[in-house]
């Protein structure tokens, strides 16, 4: 009668433990799906792990709820007593742990949330690193077309740069700090007399004339960075002296300290001599139109004193002291009449035959009436004329006139020395239309201070008496007023360009062909 009332109690509290058996094994089911799609979800992870704790709480409480129904209603009360204590004791431990678990979920969350910030913080700089790589990978594949593009850049502007340095007509070179050449260019060494195969080792020192240029160049580069027009002289391998005009830049390294400099420098010497040469004719026009005011000035009392001593000889005995007198009265009047007369070829002021001429012929008939008194004196003349070249127009007896200047003045050069050898040339140069005639000398040659002043009138470096400085002025303005020109080449060079020596000297005329024949013209 006593166990009747139990009964429900009993039948609910078995089936309750059961309940919760069932109940917790589906909440860490659910739990344990959450986890699988969200591992990273905090939340879930502690509630999985709640469940786990749930799970062996209600398995331990319901076993020991069904264990106790089991042992009472077998009479087996003493087992039970003897067990319950151990079976609460573990139900409180884990309903200490679940109390744990609860209590520490703030501080978990925390954690949570601290390691979620550094994940989003991370997810951040994950993105940015994508679009880094992105813009790499990007790079990557451009890169070579990129690379491509520059190098053919890069090849043709170096491409420019050594047509320019190799083709250039003029220097370039390229200088270190303490003065050498560390290169220089085909030009260069050819404007200078050197073989780039013999690979010289050069310095400005060596080819600057004036070593005070060399320092003005330095300071000037140094202080200002760049030299512009500087205007020197260079020294080539044979001695001989080039004017030049120097333009240089400095160049410095990347600590900004000169390390050199590089620059370009051209060769001025051909056109300072057609410099000196318009200035000589210019000089050469004013003394010629003074010249001819002052010989026709003169010429007229010449010849009254010339007309008067001759009346006068008639009165007089040669042998007497007034004959003698009267004798070098004419002489000395007659010298001057020549000179008066020089004066006025010089000016050109007399009359002029012009007509179809054979230079070669010209210079035979010079060398046919001097050819004997070159051989007394051991002079050999040697002849190279061209009989097959154009003609010129132009007067033959001036023209022959020049060339017995050029052969006296060489024959004066070198009878000196006891003789010489004596070359006369005509050629055509068909580029310039121009025939050429040379008279060259082996004498003692012009030095560099007498040579710009050898076609002033009454300039002449003979004795006095020997002559009136009148005979290269009258042939300047011969060839001058022929169109052409004279060049004078002292010391003479080779067809190579070097120098035969330090002695001699050559004219060279330079006279224009004709066009079509001409009939002869007489011109005053």
């Amino acid at each position: 009668m006593n166990s009747i009332p139990m009964l429900p109690t009993i039948v609910v509290a078995m089936a309750g433990s059961i309940i919760i058996i069932v109940l917790s094994f589906l909440s860490l089911f659910y739990a344990y799906q959450l986890i699988r799609r969200q591992p990273e979800n905090f939340l879930w992870g502690f509630l999985f792990y709640f469940c786990i704790t749930l799970v062996c709480f209600s398995v331990s409480r319901a076993v020991g709820h069904l264990l106790k129904q089991i042992l009472m209603i077998s009479g087996n009360q003493e087992i039970w007593y003897e067990v319950a204590p151990y079976s609460g004791g573990f139900n409180s431990l884990l309903m200490i742990s679940l109390a744990a678990v609860s209590i520490y979920y703030n501080k978990g969350l925390e954690a949570f949330r601290a390691m979620q910030k550094k994940a989003i913080s991370l997810r951040h700089a994950n993105e940015q690193l994508e679009v880094s790589a992105g813009k790499l990978q990007r790079l990557n594949v451009n890169l070579e077309e990129i690379v491509e593009r520059r190098t053919k850049k890069l090849s043709a502007s170096e491409k420019k740069f050594r047509n320019f340095f190799v083709n250039s007509k003029d220097m370039v070179y390229f200088c270190d700090s303490v003065d050498n050449l560390a290169t220089m260019n085909k030009a260069g060494f050819g404007m200078l007399g050197y073989s780039m195969e013999d690979e010289p080792q050069l310095s400005l020192s060596d080819i600057f004339r004036n070593e005070d240029d060399v320092d003005k160049y330095f300071k000037t580069i140094i202080a200002d960075g760049f030299v512009e027009d500087l205007e020197v002289e260079f020294v080539r391998a044979d001695g001989t002296v080039i004017y030049v005009l120097l333009s240089a830049t400095a160049v410095y390294d990347e600590e900004k300290q000169f390390v050199g400099c590089e620059g370009i420098a051209k060769d001025l010497t051909r056109v300072r001599t057609m410099m000196e040469q318009l200035a000589s004719s210019e000089k050469m026009a004013s003394v010629g139109q003074m010249a001819a005011g002052v010989a026709h000035e003169i010429n007229t009392p010449l010849g009254i004193i010339l007309g008067y001593s001759q009346l006068m000889m008639d009165d007089f005995t040669p042998e007497s002291e007034e004959g003698e007198s009267l004798v070098v009265i004419e002489r000395q009047a007659k010298a001057c009449r020549k000179i008066v007369a020089d004066l006025l070829k010089f000016s050109r002021q007399s009359e002029s035959a012009r007509e179809n001429i054979l230079l070669s012929e010209v210079m035979e008939d010079v060398l046919a009436v001097t050819e004997h008194s070159l051989n007394m004196d051991h002079i050999n003349a040697h002849r190279d004329l061209d009989k097959n070249i154009p003609k010129i127009v132009g007067d033959t007896e001036k023209l022959r006139q020049v060339f017995i200047n050029f052969v006296n003045n060489a024959h004066h050069a070198m009878e000196k020395q006891g003789g010489g050898e004596l070359y006369l040339s005509c050629r055509y140069d068909a580029e310039k239309e121009q025939v050429v005639a040379t008279v060259r000398d082996t004498g003692h040659g012009i030095p560099d201070e007498v040579k710009a002043k050898i076609f002033d009138p009454f300039f002449t470096t003979k004795p006095v008496g020997k002559g009136t400085g009148l005979g290269l002025s009258v042939s300047y303005g011969i060839v001058k007023d022929h169109g052409g020109v004279i060049e004078v080449e002292s010391p003479v060079k080779s067809d190579d360009g070097k120098t035969q020596g330090t002695q001699g000297t050559a004219f060279h005329v330079r006279l224009p062909v004709v066009s079509q024949e001409a009939s002869p013209v007489i011109e005053n």
